[in-house]
């Protein structure tokens, strides 16, 4: 069946969840929200395994965090991470999995394309955990941007193009090795 994923393939998917788990605790506190690095393993999952195996690999970490493993930023996890405050940041990483995937895979992988698809699905993100974090705080959305959006586009884009030109080269030396298929 052409939609099965590789037994490659999940091992990858395996590999980048593992590494989700390690560098998503990980975080740089800037303000009440750090920087996490889950979304940088998640952009370079994008470009190694496309939308499927992205959205696959962060879906089996989000359910290790929400199981309670301590693999959400700053070493916590389990379910009132989730549905805390910024619990809506990591729902709206699933939505980005699926846009930059999608937008990734449709463009052929094309550099410039699968950025673009990529601050779009980060945008999307934001969108859905922002509007979560004004729910639960009970706040403006001026306050809930200046805190939980605007510090962050700057490391966001960073990770983007570290993401799009680490992902080339891994992808590159994955297909090579006949461990993902060509592009």
């Amino acid at each position: 069946m052409k939609n099965r994923l590789s037994i490659y393939q999940l091992t990858t998917c395996a590999l980048m969840v593992a590494l989700m788990c390690v560098l998503g605790p990980m975080s740089i506190p800037i303000g009440p929200v750090p920087v996490s690095f889950t979304n940088l393993v998640i952009y370079l999952t994008v470009y190694l395994l496309g939308m499927k195996g992205a959205t696959i690999s962060y879906l089996v970490y989000l359910l290790l965090g929400a199981a309670g493993l301590p693999v959400f930023s700053g070493y916590q996890g389990g379910l009132a991470k989730l549905a805390g405050p910024t619990g809506g940041y990591l729902i709206g990483f699933i939505f980005m999995a699926l846009i930059c995937g999608y937008v990734m895979e449709k463009s052929n992988v094309n550099a410039l394309i699968t950025i673009l698809g990529m601050i779009a699905g980060t945008l999307i993100a934001y969108l859905f955990g922002t509007v979560w974090f004004v729910v639960q705080m009970q706040c403006g959305i001026w306050y809930a941007l200046t805190i939980c959006v605007f510090p962050f586009i700057p490391f966001d884009l960073i990770k983007i193009l570290l993401a799009t030109a680490l992902g080339k080269v891994i992808r590159i030396a994955l297909a090579k090795s006949n461990l993902l298929p060509a592009r």
